[in-house]
């Protein structure tokens, strides 16, 4: 910390103890404006600009912008430098990997392997690599475990090996929870102590992520948000994150929560709600009467959604409740004590005062209903008695988000399939997987223990699931079992096949693992239309299970009642569950109460069993321990090895920038339409034999058993470049008709694999451009979806729009962000795609700078222009240091020049 601001230095004590913090209410009397006007998220932001002021990153102008700030129209740029960096292991492993790179990189210009490590506290959890592979048995958990370290022992030994060559740096092993259930429950203290100049500074966690619902931190009060991989790179190292001053959208909370509405209900609705507010690249503030009604679980569940509902975060501010949780948690009261000190000293603490928001939007707790939301988005949502209409109707709208584009006469389509040696009957929108998975949910004692209550109910009345439903549970932390144990209603959830599967993010990610072979060789050979139903927060397409095409996101509860019912084609409110010795079983039948609910939750969640489970988190799993690495602070790459490589990102690098300059004869990889997502972009889920990641594994040596998915393999660029574009649903519209990762390569006119005709234009020296419409890159944060777009040879996308931490990863590895100007799509300009493009890039090219493009046909030329999106001075010298992780190295050999010259 380097204090060009210490004159808002201000002494403080809590249990005879001297602490100091930076004043808020002194920064804002100094500009002549009132601290308590602003959202708390400017508050936090304006604290940390004032504490890591240096007057070279972070500036005086910074913080009077943030001062002064005008929520109707917010001017300027915020450099952010969070508390830590939290990072899961299938974006981490690419991060590590990057740092390992960049450390060899520095030695051969001459510099030290040391300079490369991370400024900041980052932990890693490995939550993302665990698969069901086994499902519905108690043995399940033990065989998925054992297959998990059998895949993934390779980037194990790189993780751990990691731990002992940098500093600042920690490992939380596989099977102990998710990373933002155990970054709630464990790793953040809300507010942080650090010794500088024998003063004991005070100030708030904050923290960014590399898996995009990082945002669910913001339930407990502390700011985060999720982010590439390349911008948490560029934090760990210390260079700050750049975004323009946000717009704040207040939520204003009213009513109680109604009778069977869940936590899970809430967030969908609200995710309906801010999607039609349209609040992408926004920060969002929850504040009202009804923030008392909402249990901490339950901000933590509608925090999570944020990256659904298109915010950069969701917040909820600080207040007795947030305090409460942490003694619930096992969070030492001393650190209780000096939380709720500091907060409420440095007006960080929740008041029911007015605040400036840029809108404000109600929202009435009283009027939500149980709710699902499908079949392809999260903010589709579908309230419960429309369920089977909406279903129905899904299956004749046109194709696209919220249609499949079907005849009528596929509503009665129906087939028999043989599963575990028994005939069943198999029909349009019956289940085929039902999966109590994911953060957002599994965190939430509530919806939890209303799972195990509903299983228990149903138990008693004499239902079953039918056997062509892959059951499974996979709870966010260790803790959640222990309390279902305690309770007595995990053995109801096993009997109806909701046995614990794993620890970590399953079906939400696509780690569903097989359904039965017989059952999914009908499917495809019927096409059948079925479906799942699962307690995540991501359904787009080809996410959840190639064979299922239906994905609906319910609350733990509601999908096992779906698993029960068996179909989605179903009235739940009218219509029974299934049929138990001779009578007829209804959802109200089986429903827990609320005051069932609220008891069983008292009862059994407890500070113990946190204090328990946390206590030993580091060393607990004995097979890590187990792991033995190389202190070695440069990484010994193995050149046979498919799950890690040493990236080529520093080969062209040379020591000098490379001025601005136009792109010219840039050919179209391809043209999408509106809503491509990064799972649509990134490589994600199991990879295929046909696919060229699958082929060239094979040309390894790599039999198909051994393939397991592309987010196992993020750590080796041959794979993941290969995998860039290759999702199954993917629309390119330069070959109409056919869905998966195909293109034209213009020369010839062959319809080839992305892949294969960007190698052909590489060949050929021709560098490439993508066209696409609106929230190009919603979704979940991942790098490769920039990472894959550059290693391809793509200079450039011109969209309709884009989702923040998409657009942001394209600058930072070099590709630029151009955006059609409103009104205009590449049909308005009667671009088909099989043009050549020259972007009128100029050394002078600004932040939204309007420049030319010219697209060329035949003898046909038309141009038009394009918003540049560098968002910030920042991104520009990412674009001209060809990326920020060049940019880092250059300025670190900088750095030791200047050491060396004094």
């Amino acid at each position: 910390m380097q204090h060009t601001q210490t004159k808002y230095l201000r002494p403080f004590t809590v249990n005879e103890k001297e602490y100091t913090l930076f004043d808020l209410h002194e920064v804002a009397n100094t500009y002549g404006y009132s601290i308590t006007r602003l959202p708390y998220v400017i508050r936090l932001l304006l604290e940390s600009l004032v504490r890591q002021a240096d007057e070279v990153d972070i500036t005086t102008q910074h913080i009077k912008n943030l001062v002064s700030y005008d929520a109707k129209q917010p001017k300027g740029e915020i450099p952010f430098k969070p508390t830590r960096v939290i990072l899961q292991d299938f974006t981490g492993v690419p991060v590590i990997v990057d740092l390992a790179s960049m450390r060899e990189a520095i030695v051969k210009l001459g510099g030290k392997a040391e300079q490369v490590n991370p400024e900041i506290p980052v932990d890693l959890v490995i939550d993302h690599s665990v698969q069901v592979d086994k499902a519905g048995s108690v043995e399940a958990l033990a065989a998925n475990i054992a297959l998990e370290f059998q895949r993934n022992e390779e980037r194990y030994e790189f993780l751990k090996w990691a731990q002992t060559a940098f500093d600042h740096y920690r490992v939380i092993p596989p099977a102990t929870g998710i990373i933002h259930q155990v970054n709630i429950e464990y790793l953040s203290d809300v507010v942080v102590t650090k010794i500088q100049a024998e003063q004991t500074i005070v100030y708030p966690d904050s923290v960014l992520g590399t898996d995009s619902h990082t945002t669910m931190i913001n339930g407990l009060g502390v700011l985060g948000w999720g982010v590439g991989g390349i911008e948490a790179e560029a934090a760990m190292l210390g260079e700050p994150s750049y975004f323009p001053v946000p717009e704040v959208v207040g939520v204003y909370l009213t009513g109680k929560t109604a009778i069977g509405a869940t936590a899970t209900d809430i967030a969908l609705e609200i995710t309906k709600i801010l999607r039609e507010t349209k609040v992408v690249g926004k920060f969002v503030e929850f504040f009202g009467p009804g923030m008392r009604e909402l249990s901490l679980a339950d901000r933590a569940t509608i925090a999570n959604m944020a990256p659904e509902y298109g915010a950069t975060c969701g917040y909820f501010p600080v207040d007795d409740e947030t305090l409460r949780y942490m003694k619930l948690t096992g969070r030492s009261q001393e650190q209780i004590e000096l939380t709720s000190a500091y907060l409420k000293q440095n007006d960080l603490y929740y008041e029911e005062t007015t605040r400036d928001y840029t809108t404000i939007v109600e929202v009435d707790l009283s009027c939500v209903t149980t709710s699902l939301a499908g079949p392809k988005r999260p903010q589709d949502l579908v309230v419960l008695p429309q369920m089977k209409q909406q279903f129905q109707a899904s299956l004749t709208n046109p194709e696209g988000p919220q249609g499949f584009g079907l005849t009528k006469d596929v509503i009665s389509k129906a087939t028999t399939v043989v599963v575990e040696g028994k005939e069943e009957r198999l029909q349009t929108g019956d289940l085929v997987l039902a999966a109590i998975t994911s953060c957002t949910n599994t965190s939430n004692p509530y919806v939890m223990l209303a799972a195990g209550l509903l299983a228990k109910h149903a138990v008693e009345k004499g239902l079953t699931v039918s056997k062509k439903v892959k059951t499974s549970l996979a709870p966010g932390s260790q803790v959640v079992t222990a309390y279902l144990q305690a309770s007595g209603l995990l053995p109801y959830l096993e009997q109806l096949g909701f046995a614990v599967v794993g620890y970590g993010c399953t079906t939400c990610i696509g780690n569903s693992g097989p359904i039965d072979e017989q059952l999914a060789q009908t499917i495809i050979d019927e096409e059948m239309i079925v479906s799942a139903v699962l307690s995540g927060n991501r359904n787009f397409e080809g996410r959840i299970h190639p064979q299922v095409k239906a994905n609906y996101l319910a609350s733990p509860p509601l999908v096992i009642a779906y698993a029960l019912a068996g179909s989605v084609n179903k009235d739940l409110t009218k219509e029974p569950l299934g049929q138990a010795n001779g009578q007829a079983v209804y959802l109200q039948d089986i429903w827990p109460t609320k005051e069932e609910i609220d008891q069983t939750v008292k009862a059994f969640v407890t500070p113990e069993l946190y204090q328990t489970h946390y206590a030993k988190v580091f060393d607990a799993n004995e097979v890590w321990n187990q792991i033995t690495v190389s202190d070695d602070p440069i990484y010994s790459w193995d050149e046979e090895s498919t799950y890690i490589a040493n990236p080529p990102y520093f080969e062209q690098m040379s020591e000098t920038l490379v001025p601005l300059a136009p792109l010219e004869n840039l050919a179209v990889l391809a043209k999408f339409g509106d809503s491509v997502t990064t799972d649509h972009i990134s490589p994600a889920g199991a990879i295929s034999s046909k696919v060229p990641a699958g082929r060239y594994l094979k040309s390894r040596g790599v039999t198909l058993r051994e393939f397991n998915s592309y987010g196992s393999r993020r750590g080796h660029h041959e794979v993941m470049m290969r995998g860039t574009f290759a999702n199954i649903r993917i629309k390119n519209q330069l070959v109409p008709g056919i869905e998966g990762g195909q293109t034209i390569y213009a020369k010839t006119g062959e319809v080839l694999s992305i892949y294969d005709a960007a190698m052909r234009y590489k060949e050929e020296q021709t560098g490439l451009i993508i066209l696409a419409g609106k929230d190009y890159g919603m979704g979940s944060s991942r790098d490769w979806a920039a990472k894959g777009t550059y290693l391809l040879g793509v200079k450039a996308v011109i969209a309709e729009s884009y989702e923040r931490i998409h657009r942001s990863n394209l600058v930072m590895m070099g590709v630029l962000p151009l955006e059609f100007l409103p009104g205009q799509t590449a049909e308005t300009l009667g671009l088909d795609g099989s043009e050549r493009f020259t972007v009128q890039l100029t050394e002078g090219t600004g932040v939204h700078d309007v420049i030319d493009v010219t697209a060329t046909k035949d003898d046909r030329e038309i141009t038009f222009q394009v918003t540049v999106r560098f968002d910030s001075q920042a991104d520009i010298r990412y674009y001209q240091n060809q990326g920020i992780l060049p940019m880092v190295v250059r300025k670190k050999i900088a750095e030791a020049k200047q050491i060396h010259s004094h």
